[in-house]
């Protein structure tokens, strides 16, 4: 099968934006989210509700983000780039590449996803904002999956997410919540593949997030993400403990410790995140 070049499509999404005016002030300070690892507005893990930018009603937003996470066998690198269309619907590109540092190689996934936000919103309604989502995704690297069983190198997850922004909530700070469901069938993310031979079929998972934001311009938190096992690897949910400093709508930089357990059989994958999330 042809391969689809990332960049074709990065440069789709900047044509379609040509057409409109672009803004990034309808929204507070630090309530625009992150861009998490599979390129969705959200935390580092967890796609959240909140769609990525700035944008209100009649503004369109454009996010691009570099992203780290170096581990004890493993290094995670992932360019992303969304776009949020009048505070309704997110478009989003990422490309993952997962070094294999202990055994050599490197496996790249391309993510394509797409975002409807059904109603409310995070920081003005009392039942905060709910999103609709999906996250197609495709391995330019086969043979590893392929090795460890996996049923598929292509699949996607669909998810429903609900998030809060409670104003003053903590001693006066604001306090932000996120829960997720996702179906899935993805080893790892996708990085290993789909499915197995013995379990090809969607499994539901819950992924959590929270927060409180000292200020408009610095945020700490933790996450969550259940993941499958398809796969019989001891494959572990995964954690994180964040902090990100936001100095301006135009850009954020986060910093986290994750705790990804079990990764293809090799134990204690922890280690620093880093990114950098950009807003025009």
């Amino acid at each position: 099968m042809m391969k689809i070049k990332l960049t074709k499509y990065i440069l789709l999404l900047f044509s379609l934006l040509s057409f409109h005016s672009i803004a990034s002030d309808g929204k507070l300070i630090g309530t625009a989210g992150l861009s998490q690892v599979e390129g969705a507005g959200g935390g580092g893990l967890v796609p959240w509700a909140i769609l990525s930018g700035y944008d209100s009603q009649d503004e369109i937003s454009v996010s691009a983000a570099l992203s780290q996470a170096d581990l004890k066998d493993y290094r995670l690198n992932v360019q992303a780039i969304s776009a949020s269309f009048y505070d309704q619907v997110e478009l989003s590109i990422a490309q993952q590449r997962f070094d294999l540092l202990s055994l050599g190689g490197e496996i790249k996934m391309n993510i394509f996803g797409a975002k409807y936000k059904v109603f409310g919103d995070a920081v003005y309604s009392p039942m905060g904002q709910i999103s609709v989502g999906l996250q197609h995704k495709a391995l330019e690297d086969k043979a590893v999956a392929n090795l460890l069983g996996a049923e598929g190198t292509s699949g996607t997850d669909f998810y429903v997410a609900m998030s809060k922004i409670h104003l003053g909530a903590i001693a006066g700070y604001n306090a932000v919540w996120n829960v997720t469901a996702r179906a899935t069938k993805a080893n790892e993310m996708g990085l290993l593949g789909f499915g197995s031979n013995n379990q090809n079929s969607y499994e539901l998972m819950l992924e959590a997030s929270a927060g409180v934001l000292f200020s408009r311009h610095f945020a700490v938190g933790v996450e969550y993400r259940q993941k499958p096992d398809n796969l019989g690897l001891g494959e572990d949910d995964w954690f994180d403990f964040f902090a990100t400093y936001i100095p301006s709508k135009s850009v954020s930089f986060t910093a986290a410790w994750t705790e990804l357990g079990t990764i293809a059989g090799a134990e204690g994958q922890s280690g620093l995140y880093l990114s950098i999330n950009g807003h025009f």
